[in-house]
């Protein structure tokens, strides 16, 4: 079970839910700041000051109040309007990571959403109750609105969502995993489609998958450099340090690891008349290295966007 700590959870976690759909909640240590969190909400619901979203309309309707007794009609409709997706539904293990990204934003405490409703998304999670969501819906501006929505609805029994192999609807797809439905609370639906956690499921799918073709590429790399018996002395360290791109230095690294003790390049290191292999090979570490760098940036964006509370607090 991996540990998910809002505000510090790391993209290795993220990956081995993306790779391996290993089980996640939330620590433990993040149920008091929700439980604050909600209560604030239920005061400020039971109060005269008008809250955006908790006693208010939405968007152009912030200024027309909402009765205690129609909030919770509120939310849910706001829930079912925005199931307005289309196309294809996203993949598996993207929409399990979705589902765990929301957990890490409910998680900070800044959302107002009653505990209940974070368990039942954990327990969804842990017990492979997984939304069905359209890939297209969403320009990820206010947040991702539709995708949200869809992932919502389930937990109010209503959508759609795979279980155990089979899609069904949400109610019987939950009922089928020993889980139950609940009600929206106030904000709880605006806590839940107000955020980017769609966008930023599929900035980290591609991540990790890019990822991991640069570690092909690099395997690739070394493969094709002995099968040409080329020369590793483009790659020695300090022609990389000179240029003093961490990537291309990275790379240059991971290239001598995969090429030493190799038969090939020792059969062939004395006597050879070439004075150089074509660029293709020589420059490697160069093309690899590039990219290694464009996705630790994107990371460090990412890693930051994944643990942060992306809805109106």
């Amino acid at each position: 079970m991996i540990a998910l700590i809002p505000g510090a959870t790391t993209l290795a976690q993220l990956a081995a839910i993306y790779w391996d759909e290993q089980p996640a909640a939330l620590h433990p240590t993040a149920r008091a700041g929700v439980d604050r969190a909600a209560a604030r909400i239920a005061q400020a619901a039971a109060g005269a000051t008008a809250v955006y979203g908790v006693n208010t309309g939405f968007g152009k309707l912030a200024s027309l109040r909402i009765a205690p007794a129609d909030t919770a009609t509120l939310q849910r409709n706001l829930i079912l309007s925005h199931c307005c997706g289309v196309g294809p539904a996203i993949p598996r293990r993207v929409a399990r990571l979705m589902m765990a990204l929301k957990l890490l934003s409910l998680g900070r405490g800044a959302s107002g959403v009653r505990w209940e409703m974070v368990a039942l998304l954990q327990d969804m999670l842990a017990r492979g109750v997984t939304p069905t969501i359209p890939a297209q819906g969403s320009v990820g501006a206010s947040g991702d609105l539709a995708p949200l929505a869809h992932m919502t609805a389930v937990l109010i029994g209503e959508g759609e969502a795979e279980f155990g192999g089979a899609v069904t609807p949400g109610a019987q797809a939950l009922a089928a995993a020993g889980l139950a439905p609940l009600a929206l609370g106030p904000k709880e639906g605006l806590g839940f489609i107000n955020g980017t956690q769609f966008s930023t499921a599929f900035a980290l799918a591609g991540l990790f998958e890019g990822w991991r073709c640069a570690e092909g590429a690099l395997v690739a790399s070394a493969l094709s450099t002995d099968a040409i018996m080329g020369s590793t002395a483009p790659l020695h360290p300090q022609i990389h340090a000179l240029r003093g791109h961490a990537g291309q230095i990275d790379a240059a690294a991971c290239l001598r690891r995969l090429l030493d003790g190799s038969e090939i390049r020792e059969s062939h290191r004395d006597g050879d008349a070439r004075v150089q292999d074509p660029y293709c090979i020589r420059c490697q570490p160069q093309v690899t290295g590039a990219a290694m760098d464009l996705m630790r940036q994107a990371a460090a964006t990412l890693a930051i966007e994944a643990n942060a509370a992306t809805d109106n607090p």
